[in-house]
């Protein structure tokens, strides 16, 4: 294997190929030139006691020497470090994919967003999981798993996995000590994003604490004046966000009615009272509700879907065709929309439309459940 030969290791998923350990060739021992650890340029030295995993090509059992690569060698030390981080040869691996990579924690992490916006959700997450491995503990790439995984319930909506994955990753995004600023941040709108106003006012105070940015900090002060303008702080619209995001609508029902007695010009009351009437089935009921948020400045693609849903099941399909293409016209991307305009298309029939809308959401999220159920059942 020539030490110079170019490496064009790409971020590919954890294949479970056969991984073997070999022992070191005697044309690998000794400093390895052009890779070095530090700015004085030192070889990185190879350990010749230390056995080189190697992950073999897709399909072979063997390994020939004669095809051993650069990129064998160094897949089957990620592949090693992803499965056990603290393992006996760790920061040898470790050491050495840096020399040979140096570049991998942004060749990697470019790579993991664009798989997500792609809608690759999961190999843009065991992306992240190699360069974790290599990285452990890295604050930046415990935000980017949770950035990841906020896309991704932003795409397949609320109460899925994702949204719950998403909320225990911002949490050790939380839980880091000393705390992470950008980190911070994030959670602050994550959590405004799901009207999780309590946590989002708890984030942004913290960041103002610890924060250095002038502009992020200026920014904080103006969400939690404005939540405070509202009284999105306040205990009873909290426990109706509570009751409605964990399938208790009629407990909700009944905070959120509280909450706007109080606050009646708040439009994410009316939202939340929209939310918990659709949950329980009162679609006429729902559908004042959203529109009364509308007309208080609720005007988001949130909002608009969730009408649309109301006005579907009440029976006027162009009522909620029109809503839909408006939260599509904001949220382009947003795979429950589009999901949403397919099952409208099916209820009326429009198969053909229908065909077109699931095959959009398929190359957004190729595991979405309700795309794949409509091609199983043709």
């Amino acid at each position: 294997m020539n030490r110079e030969e170019s490496l064009n290791l790409g971020p590919a998923p954890l294949r479970k190929e056969k991984l073997v350990f070999l022992s070191v060739p005697e044309s690998l021992r000794g400093p390895v030139e052009h890779l070095s650890l530090d700015p004085a340029g030192e070889a990185f030295t190879i350990d010749p006691a230390i056995p080189l995993p190697v992950e073999l090509a897709l399909g072979a059992e063997a390994l020939n020497l004669e095809d051993l690569s650069w990129e064998m060698i160094l897949a089957g030390m990620i592949r090693v470090l992803a499965e056990d981080p603290q393992g006996t040869h760790a920061r040898y691996y470790r050491g050495f994919v840096l020399a040979v990579k140096p570049d991998i924690l942004t060749e990697f992490t470019t790579a993991a967003f664009l798989k997500a916006h792609n809608g690759d959700y999961d190999l843009a997450l065991e992306i992240i999981g190699l360069l974790e491995g290599i990285f452990p503990g890295l604050p930046a790439l415990l935000l980017n798993r949770a950035l990841i995984l906020e896309e991704q319930a932003q795409a397949r909506g609320e109460l899925t996995t994702a949204e719950d994955e998403a909320y225990k990753a911002y949490q050790a995004v939380l839980d880091l000590h000393p705390p992470f600023p950008p980190g911070i941040f994030h959670a602050a709108f994550f959590f405004m994003k799901r009207r999780n106003f309590e946590a989002a006012h708890r984030c942004f105070q913290l960041y103002l604490q610890v924060g250095d940015e002038p502009e992020k900090q200026e920014q904080a002060v103006r969400m939690l004046e404005a939540m405070q303008s509202q009284s999105l702080d306040d205990a009873l619209f909290q426990e109706a966000y509570t009751y409605i995001r964990e399938d208790k609508p009629a407990q909700g029902l009944v905070q959120i009615g509280k909450f706007l007695e109080q606050h009646p010009q708040v439009w994410h009351g009316w939202f939340l009272l929209g939310w918990a009437l659709r949950k329980l089935g009162r679609w006429h009921d729902g559908i004042g509700a959203f529109r009364k948020a509308l007309d208080l400045g609720g005007d988001t693609g949130d909002t608009r879907n969730e009408l649309a849903l109301c006005l579907m099941e009440s029976g006027d399909w162009a009522g909620a065709r029109k809503e839909l293409e408006a939260a599509l016209w904001e949220e382009p991307e947003n795979i429950k929309i589009v999901s949403n305009l397919g099952v409208l298309a099916l209820k009326t029939g429009n198969l053909q439309e229908a065909e077109g809308f699931f095959r959009t959401v398929l190359e957004l999220d190729p595991q979405d459940p309700v795309a794949q159920e409509y091609f199983r059942a043709e």
